[in-house]
């Protein structure tokens, strides 16, 4: 029992980082497509404004997904980064140069310098879910067993490239929907509707992934398959459409602040689909949520320290949502930041 409650709780954490961090990583998307330095100059400002006060808080999700596997899942963290060691050593290598990249790219007063680590920014932010989600896939796809050692097969195969592409497309929908709001309360109307067309897109992206990735599934990671198409997770499916479906008439009708809800809504409740399509396993179908635990007391401590960490945490991060999503945080200014430049830097 204990064991799948701290499952779900994993669970639940992957949803919520592919939310929080999944709208940041969509931000960097636009920010790499959106044109060279004077074209992209407006949108780039957007983007480096909306997310400065929340996006190191955003990596929170990521370190308590690691905590839980490791914890309460041992033998499965063991399995996981043995097989996909290589994905995931690239996404953490793109974690930390897209980190790096965001920091340094705004206070840099050279032109050469801001392409540079705007581009190491940009092309992280698309790199990283892109190994997540084929992390993921891989997971899903069953390639992933207790002994399965590392090879390209177990993450360069068509469910994982698949669930990686699913990631990048829904990444950019929520950093498009959100930078719609963000566009409306720092007064940027003009990036309204060019942040609301590149959510339509994303969204239609993300439609035509999901139909190419069914027949894929299906041969490829039939187990998953059914789940997703048969009672909860089908359920779970259709909501996350209907959420989808929501926030494009949203858009349309200019309601953008519902929009974000919806929108995070429907990313949720997939990753909640797929948690369901995978039950009873942790790693279809050789082991199972039982079979993978650690230690009864392990896990006793493990929720213990979860609902403490909830109770002390959880209200000062939705606090802080809050605060940054009615425009009460605002970062410093381009003029603000001029100050702590040193003379001779604009050349």
């Amino acid at each position: 029992m204990m064991a799948d409650c701290i499952a779900w709780v994993l669970v639940l954490a992957i949803a919520a980082y592919a939310c929080a961090g999944g709208t940041d990583y969509g931000a960097g998307f636009w920010d790499l497509l959106a044109g060279g330095a004077e074209r992209g100059k407006r949108p780039r400002w957007l983007v480096d404004h909306a997310m400065a006060p929340v996006w190191e808080t955003n990596n929170v999700w990521l370190i308590f997904v690691l905590v839980i596997m490791w914890t309460g899942f041992p033998t499965m963290f063991q399995a996981v980064f043995t097989a996909l060691w290589l994905p995931l050593v690239l996404a953490a290598v793109g974690l930390v140069l897209r980190g790096a990249g965001f920091a340094l790219r705004k206070p840099t007063r050279r032109l050469a310098q801001r392409r540079v680590y705007g581009a190491v920014f940009a092309v992280s932010s698309l790199l990283t879910p892109f190994f997540l989600g084929a992390v993921l896939g891989s997971v899903a796809s069953g390639r992933v067993a207790v002994g399965t050692p590392a090879s390209a097969d177990a993450w360069a195969n068509p469910t994982s490239v698949m669930a990686g592409l699913l990631a990048i497309a829904s990444t950019a929908f929520l950093g498009a929907v959100f930078l719609c709001s963000d566009a409306l309360r720092f007064g940027a109307d003009d990036l309204v509707g060019y942040f609301r067309w590149r959510a339509l897109f994303a969204f239609a992206a993300v439609v035509v992934l999901a139909l190419i990735a069914l027949p894929v599934t299906h041969d490829d990671a039939r187990y998953v398959w059914d789940g997703l198409t048969g009672g909860w997770g089908l359920l779970l499916v259709v909501l996350a459409a209907l959420c989808g479906l929501a926030t494009v008439l949203l858009l349309l009708r200019r309601s953008h602040g519902w929009s974000r809800y919806t929108s995070v809504a429907s990313i949720a409740l997939s990753v909640g689909a797929w948690g369901l399509a995978q039950r009873p396993y942790l790693l279809p179908t050789s082991m199972t949520v039982a079979q993978g635990a650690g230690a009864p007391h392990t896990l006793r401590w493990l929720g213990i320290v979860t609902v403490i960490a909830v109770v002390l945490v959880g209200p000062a991060l939705v606090l802080l949502y809050r605060l940054d999503t009615m425009g009460e945080l605002e970062p410093l200014t381009d003029s603000d930041t001029e100050a702590a430049a040193t003379p001779g830097d604009n050349s």
